[in-house]
């Protein structure tokens, strides 16, 4: 018996050494993606400058290692950009690939990362060239990207952030092909991650193309999923059982997941957006 008791807790201490080692080589981070609405003067209460505000202080509170958004106007983008002292920021606006147009930006942690390389292009059969539309999408659309690596641990990490055509079918499948072609060019073999509005809910196109190459949904890999299965909510307007779920997080295989949630956080006097914010707890090797 005393032998048995001493095997058990020599077993039970070496079991904790692996789990140690495990845990030291895997870096762990936390990724947001965020549709926050363009500022449009129809939105009446919930024109970007009553929210401005309150989506500062949610992206401050909750401090996403790395931020994915979309529909970023470049007085948004002006906005977060001064007000999110934390993160460095990423992203050309669609339609000069300078500033002009909706961005697609990726914010990162300036004091974990260190920017290595980084990029913009279109959804377009011509990815160099900005404010065209690709196949049959209704609006010209931009994709930014970047490779970091971790200040401390050194390892690097691929971050896409893009927003699918909300009405062609063909540019968001080719959309996100183009994405994973991108992947493969700047960051082949690392782990990667895309955030992005897909203007589509899972099972369409652009699903099928990121698993069949490999991508896994954080929502299907997580053990913990929190938060309604929906992110457009129009503001509240929209009827739950009405309410897709837009927003998603892919990785590939050298990345997986801990933790999943929908976030409906609510200020007092408006939405922070007529979409919720999606974040997740990643570790990746």
């Amino acid at each position: 018996m005393l032998i048995m008791n001493r095997i058990k807790k020599i077993f039970s201490f070496l079991t904790l050494c692996i789990l140690c080692i495990l845990s030291c080589h895997a870096q762990q981070l936390s990724v947001m993606t965020f549709n926050i609405r363009l500022d449009a003067a129809s939105d009446g209460d919930n024109v970007w400058s009553n929210r401005k505000g309150a989506v500062v202080d949610m992206l401050n509170y909750y401090q996403p290692d790395l931020l994915g958004m979309q529909e970023v106007c470049p007085n948004q983008m002006d906005d977060l950009k001064a007000k999110l002292s934390l993160y460095e920021a990423l992203g050309v606006g669609r339609d000069d690939g300078k500033h002009m147009g909706e961005h697609s930006p990726i914010f990162y942690k300036k004091s974990r990362f260190k920017l290595l390389k980084h990029g913009d292009f279109s959804l377009s059969e011509t990815p160099e060239v900005f404010g065209v539309k690709g196949w049959d999408a209704s609006y010209n659309r931009v994709c930014t990207w970047a490779v970091l690596q971790d200040k401390t641990t050194h390892e690097k990490i691929a971050f896409f952030n893009t927003h699918l055509d909300n009405d062609g079918k063909v540019a968001r499948r080719e959309g996100i092909r183009l994405v994973l072609q991108k992947i493969e060019e700047y960051a082949k073999g690392l782990p990667a991650i895309i955030t992005a509005d897909y203007n589509c809910s899972d099972g369409e196109a652009p699903f099928s193309v990121l698993r069949q190459n490999g991508m896994k949904s954080v929502r299907d890999i997580s053990p913990i999923i929190y938060g309604p299965n929906y992110s457009w909510h129009d503001f509240g307007r929209l009827p739950v059982e009405k309410c897709p779920l837009l927003d998603h997080i892919f990785v590939n295989k050298k990345v997986s997941a801990t933790r999943y949630r929908v976030v409906t956080d609510k200020p007092e006097k408006v939405d922070l957006s007529d979409h919720f914010p999606v974040l997740v707890d990643l570790t990746y090797k």
